[in-house]
């Protein structure tokens, strides 16, 4: 070991009253940062809850489509959830579900609806939101849920000629929660497909 040409200095020995100083400074700052934190009572919309892991409980489940009545009529052939997606599209923490939905036809492409679904305790799931009705004879096709946005692309028919096996028009489009509804916006324009 080499000796330092260097004088010892006072300050760079370390005494059992400068750790005990440290560590009670150090737990001063650790119980001020605590006291900091914002209650579930004071937090925003924007501040993001996390009551379920700091309390040891299991996040909520996302409604199940299947347990859910949508507003879709399709006599005695019964409905078909094409597609479901779960995710927090309020920001309140708790999964919704977007579901597409069609009538079980036995062939062809039936007009779907899209559907967001939200959980109340012990009841079933509920349809709050209809996105896109089946009377506007859409098909969905890449439906995704992405950091609450809703995004999807719609499929339609330029007039009722156009066979329904054959969709010639699309259009992209997101669905955000804003100030108690889903705005819809478009992104691109709608083209011949």
């Amino acid at each position: 070991m080499q000796t330092s040409e260097l004088p010892d200095l006072a300050h760079t020995d370390s005494r059992p009253m400068q750790w005990l100083v440290t560590a009670t400074a150090m737990a001063a700052v650790v119980a001020a940062a605590g006291m900091l934190q914002p209650d579930a009572a004071t937090a925003s919309a924007s501040t993001p809850h996390r009551t379920a892991t700091q309390h040891g409980t299991a996040p909520a489940a996302a409604p199940d489509p299947a347990r859910a009545t949508f507003p879709l009529d399709c006599g005695t052939v019964g409905s078909t959830v094409a597609q479901q997606i779960a995710g927090d599209l309020d920001g309140d923490d708790r999964p919704e579900t977007v579901a597409v939905v069609h009538c079980a036809a036995g062939s062809g492409t039936p007009p779907s609806g899209v559907y967001v679904l939200t959980q109340g305790s012990g009841a079933a799931p509920r349809v709050v939101a209809t996105l896109v009705d089946p009377a506007q004879m859409m098909s969905i096709d890449h439906l995704t849920v992405r950091d609450g946005i809703i995004s999807a692309t719609l499929l339609g028919y330029s007039s009722p000629e156009t066979p329904r096996c054959c969709p010639d028009q699309q259009e992209k489009v997101t669905w955000q929660w804003r100030n108690g509804a889903f705005v819809r916006a478009v992104r691109s324009e709608a083209n011949s497909a």
